[in-house]
């Protein structure tokens, strides 16, 4: 089983080989340099892409700051799901912080699944409610947990991402300043 495949399978619950073959097919590799951006906001959000290696930063810029939606890493999509699936203009920047693989998908393809195999709706929706759920949890974290409860649990599962990623995108992602984020680093 490929990586892709792997992704695939975990992601949306597809467990036979066959299945496995004809969604991974419809995904292409793609390489996007550090600096670059994936998806800028206000374009068309054509593509969802699982990152095989490296880092994304999603994000959107108000007037006065930037505000990290979410950092990407090995083993996660990444898109502004609003604008893919819904056809909009992205609401948020993708931008990669490092060089960065990804399998890809346009949007023409992934619509395609649905005929290809005939269960995927089935299994889209499990995988939405997963992503849902997914976002409970961290506006529950962000609703019910101090600053530092929520830089504690971060840094418990995102170790490395700390000698990789510019710490005021951290900051912003757990919905803190740099300079908080500061003072609980060093307790």
């Amino acid at each position: 089983m490929t990586a892709l495949e792997q992704y695939v399978s975990s992601y949306f619950g597809v467990a036979e080989a066959a299945e496995l073959a004809v969604i991974s097919s419809l995904f292409k590799p793609e390489t996007i340099k550090k600096g670059d951006y994936f998806l800028l906001t206000g374009k068309a959000s054509d593509r969802l892409s699982f990152v095989q290696t490296g880092i994304l930063r999603i994000f959107l810029a108000t007037e006065n700051k930037e505000v990290t939606q979410w950092i990407s890493t090995k083993g996660y999509f990444v898109t502004d799901l609003s604008g893919f699936i819904f056809e909009k203009p992205a609401r948020w920047t993708i931008q990669a912080l490092t060089d960065t693989d990804l399998f890809t998908i346009k949007r023409e393809d992934y619509k395609r699944i649905g005929v290809l195999v005939p269960k995927w709706h089935e299994l889209e929706k499990l995988f939405i409610a997963s992503c849902f759920t997914t976002l409970e949890d961290r506006i529950f974290t962000h609703l019910s947990m101090t600053a530092e409860e929520r830089y504690e649990l971060f840094f418990e599962h995102n170790k490395s991402l700390f000698n990789q990623v510019p710490l005021q995108y951290i900051a912003s992602m757990l919905g803190m300043t740099p300079e908080t984020l500061s003072r609980i680093r060093k307790k």
